[in-house]
């Protein structure tokens, strides 16, 4: 029997369409750099939305790294939880949030719905196609890991760094 995964890190987005794909960086860049318990899954969910349903419906906390726009200047960091996560259904961010936020809710039905926390950018770009970020959003990936880290650190999941010239 497998054991659930009690923490999943979700980065999800387009990777073709420049900052767009800022939480599949964060998810490549916490892999490459951070080794974590085997009850810590690191997804790359790409664009899945619902189809993401069975890996988020397992794990006890779920942390999703998106960018969000909410009208603040690009870079301005966001982290929704609670009650703040449905009202971004309203926003309409993108086509994958929505059904993201719907995958998460229909999490009710199985009847286990999973602590989240998005954390988010503003993004500066999403409409030109090329898989690196603007260099606004480049140089969040970082931080953005680093907020990541901090979720992990206040449920108490441990985690090690990774050496290697591409961490430093």
């Amino acid at each position: 029997m497998t054991k659930k995964p009690f923490v999943t890190i979700l980065g999800v987005g387009n990777f073709l369409y420049t900052d767009e794909g800022f939480g599949i960086h964060v998810m490549e860049r916490i892999s490459a750099c951070y080794h974590f318990p085997e009850n810590v899954l690191v997804v790359d969910g790409g664009v899945l939305g619902i189809n993401l349903l069975g890996i988020i419906s397992q794990p006890r906390h779920l942390i999703i790294v998106d960018v969000i726009r909410n009208g603040q200047p690009p870079g301005t960091f966001h982290r929704l939880a609670g009650e703040d996560i449905p009202r971004r259904i309203r926003a309409k961010n993108s086509l994958h949030q929505i059904d993201l936020l719907e995958a998460l809710s229909l999490c009710e039905i199985l009847d286990h719905i999973p602590e989240t926390v998005i954390l988010g950018v503003e993004p500066e770009d999403m409409e030109t196609i090329g898989i690196v970020p603007t260099a606004t959003l480049q140089a969040l990936i970082e931080p953005m890991t680093k907020r990541v880290l901090a979720e992990l650190d206040s449920l108490n999941v441990p985690y090690w760094k990774r050496t290697g010239k591409k961490c430093a």
